[in-house]
């Protein structure tokens, strides 16, 4: 189960250092060579952490092995470190990801659950995760299921429901949260028979080994803008997140016409 995991952190070059790391209340944020990638921690963190040293400095390899922590603070580091990587700018330009010249732009043009609209009208549909607005989208046009992740709220499915509801959905949509908690291996290999399955958030890496395992679509972030980023996170400014960067579409088949030789 490991093995998602393990390839992600191997694609991390070693020479790659965590130049700073910080969390908020809101995303954990870590620094590395002009890129900063940033995580949603979980509501769990009961268990002691993997790591109590200062790891300001270690390799972004070590850092990011932080993923497999089952305290869910640390394990928003690691995956923030993840990212920090994948969701560089030039690195995921490299593996053929449409990143925009200018500071912002219109997040519509991303969204995930926008994009699909005519192509899951009709269809069953199982979103795990509850984003903003998604019952008034998606409910009107397609079969909607929803299976909360945390806070659930009215009509939402238990987590336990994906082993019953991802095996006939059409399409998936899994919040890239999951793979803090861990469940995205299994929920990725229970959407197996999907004609497209999708990760969903600003915590998604845009790893393309996540097509290895069953991905279509990685909907993620890309900040550009470090230093509000740094601020927001910090409490200093009082915006969303999604003003310092751009939301992106990384399809498997934009991966595929880069010859699939990196990552």
């Amino acid at each position: 189960m490991w093995e998602l995991y393990d390839r992600m952190i191997e694609g991390i070059p070693h020479d790659w250092k965590a130049e700073e790391i910080f969390r908020g209340t809101s995303f954990a944020c870590v620094l590395s060579n002009n890129g900063l990638g940033i995580a949603e921690p979980r509501p769990y963190d009961l268990r002691k952490p993997l790591q109590t040293k200062n790891l300001e400095g270690a390799s972004l390899r070590e850092v990011a092995a932080c993923i497999k922590s089952w305290n869910f603070f640390e394990a928003a580091t690691g995956l923030a470190a993840i990212n920090a990587y994948y969701n560089n700018i030039d690195v995921a330009r490299g593996f053929g990801v449409t990143i925009s010249e200018s500071l912002h732009i219109e997040d519509r043009i991303f969204d995930p659950f926008i994009m699909s609209q005519n192509t899951i009208r009709g269809k069953k549909v199982t979103v795990v995760g509850h984003f903003p607005h998604i019952t008034q989208l998606m409910a009107p046009i397609c079969d909607l299921s929803i299976i909360a992740v945390h806070d659930p709220q009215q009509d939402d499915y238990p987590l336990s429901a994906a082993e019953f509801l991802l095996p006939e959905s059409d399409f998936v949509y899994i919040s890239s949260s999951t793979l803090i908690d861990k469940t995205m291996p299994r929920l990725l290999e229970l959407s197996r028979n999907a004609q497209a399955t999708t990760i969903v958030g600003p915590s998604t890496p845009l790893a393309p080994v996540l097509f290895a395992f069953g991905a279509h679509d990685l909907s993620g972030f890309v900040v550009k803008d470090r230093n509000k980023a740094k601020n927001i996170i910090r409490g200093a400014e009082n915006t969303k997140i999604f003003a310092t960067g751009q939301k992106v579409a990384f399809k498997i088949h934009q991966y595929q016409q880069t010859g699939g030789h990196k990552g």
